[in-house]
């Protein structure tokens, strides 16, 4: 039970958002026929201050449904993302721009380690369920994301108990990844298993939401989700947090002598889902051109990268850890062109979440994908930058080399990819493709007709 207090402050807070919300219009979280806010609840094991990117979209996600007039609760867990010494403490219950945080126990072991991962998982997931198995609410719409992959099965197990609806919101395709990296081996036992449980955690979910147009294939096609109740809604950045400012203007830049150099970036997870052999290979054509590569980050496939960079005496490349969160705009701004990347197999499984940041920073993405990606059509389509295939190295290297023969191309290409971000890929616009779903997926209101399916993409 939520302390009197506290419920008190998130009814004043809840209030203030919602007058915000009504400043954008509709008031997409009130019950028509009460004129009281339409309750809905998160799902997710991840959670600002955590560093994984589900807890930003989650927390972002959660205030915009707030400002939008819904009475919004998060179920979480206490930090564990990060390595330990980036973990922070952070309240067992809050509430923050009106919407009411709880986290849960669950273990938090380094996920380097299999068996420290399925831990964290299985964990959270139990504490989940018990908690939503006597605590559930008729009057609710509950958003389970894929993180962990299993946490869906919450929703479908809890209705077969309670009236539960929930909406299904698939951010990464379990066991698809699972078979892709090799974890699970394709058609055994427990890939069988996961898929019959997929098909009744569909078919038991209100809605679907998915990320791209080949997600939402393949739901529909493996699960045999109707597609009216499946709808693409892209992941997105906040465009106050992530500006464009001049690459002179960058001291990160000034701090590794980029200023003089065509810079591509990337900066982000990586991870093994994106393919880093065409770029390094680009690069090693590149020597003695003033060129340089800036990897950031960490993830699965970073060691095998440094490895590279030796093995090749790669003296154009530079590869660092992530940057703090208050300087991201700045290290970002460093680059002339933002690469994205995303390997073969992988689209409609996954899909690159750091396009949209790299969009509201205003920089030429330079795509590395397969022929008929989405990604490369969103890119050559809207104008925003250039694109080569996985494995072309040699076809990289010249589309880099025709960037930096274009500095006035470069120019407009990145100017034009902060337009196309502000039409179509804010958090509120994105927030509010969500608000509608999940309007129409309420207990008290549930119709199609609240969806305006155009705006969201279908």
């Amino acid at each position: 039970m939520v302390p009197r207090r506290m419920a008190l402050d998130a009814e004043a807070t809840h209030q203030a958002a919602g007058d915000q919300g009504a400043d954008r219009g509709e008031r997409l979280g009130v019950d028509p026929a009460t004129g009281r806010p339409l309750r809905v609840c998160l799902v997710n094991q991840y959670l600002v201050p955590d560093v994984a990117s589900t807890g930003y979209l989650i927390y972002e996600l959660a205030i915009e449904l707030a400002k939008l007039g819904f009475d919004v609760k998060v179920y979480t867990t206490m930090p564990g993302y990060g390595p330990k010494e980036t973990r922070v403490v952070a309240p067992r219950r809050e509430v923050v721009e009106g919407v009411e945080i709880h986290r849960l126990w669950a273990t938090r072991f380094s996920k380097t380690s299999l068996v420290g991962r399925a831990s964290n998982y299985l964990t959270f997931v139990a504490s989940m369920f018990l908690r939503l198995l006597f605590t559930s609410r008729r009057d609710t719409v509950y958003l389970y994301t894929t993180a962990p992959p299993i946490l869906t099965f919450i929703g479908a197990m809890v209705s077969l108990f309670r009236k539960h609806r929930y909406v299904h919101l698939l951010y990464d395709a379990f066991p698809q990844v699972a078979v892709w990296v090799g974890t699970i081996r394709g058609g055994s036992a427990i890939d069988r298993l996961w898929h019959a449980m997929n098909k009744i955690c569909y078919g038991r979910a209100t809605r679907a939401i998915v990320l791209c147009q080949k997600a939402r294939s393949l739901v529909h096609d493996t699960y045999g989700m109707r597609r009216d109740r499946i709808h693409v809604i892209p992941n997105w950045a906040d465009g106050e947090e992530f500006q464009r400012r001049e690459k002179a203007d960058s001291k990160f830049a000034r701090e590794h002598d980029l200023l003089d150099k065509f810079v591509v970036m990337y900066s982000g997870n990586l991870g093994l889902y994106y393919d880093f052999e065409t770029i390094l290979g680009a690069a090693e054509r590149l020597e003695g051109e003033p060129f340089k590569l800036v990897l950031i980050g960490s993830g699965g496939k970073r060691e095998w990268i440094r490895e590279q960079i030796e093995a090749r005496k790669l003296k154009n490349t530079l590869l660092l850890p992530y940057q703090p969160r208050a300087s991201l705009n700045d290290s970002l701004s460093a680059a002339d062109a933002s690469l994205v990347s995303i390997a073969e197999g992988i689209e409609g499984i996954s899909f690159p979440s750091k396009l949209y940041t790299s969009l509201a920073v205003g920089r030429t993405i330079l795509a590395l994908s397969e022929t008929d990606s989405e990604l490369r059509e969103l890119v050559e389509k809207r104008g925003v930058g250039r694109w080569a295939a996985l494995g072309d190295v040699d076809g990289m290297a010249e589309v880099i080399r025709g960037l930096m023969h274009e500095p006035g191309e470069v120019r407009e290409q990145g100017l034009r990819a902060r337009e196309l971000f502000e039409r179509g890929f804010t958090r509120e616009i994105c927030s509010e493709r969500y608000a509608r779903v999940l309007r129409a997926a309420h207990p008290l209101v549930d119709s199609d007709a609240e969806l305006h399916l155009d705006s969201i993409g279908g």
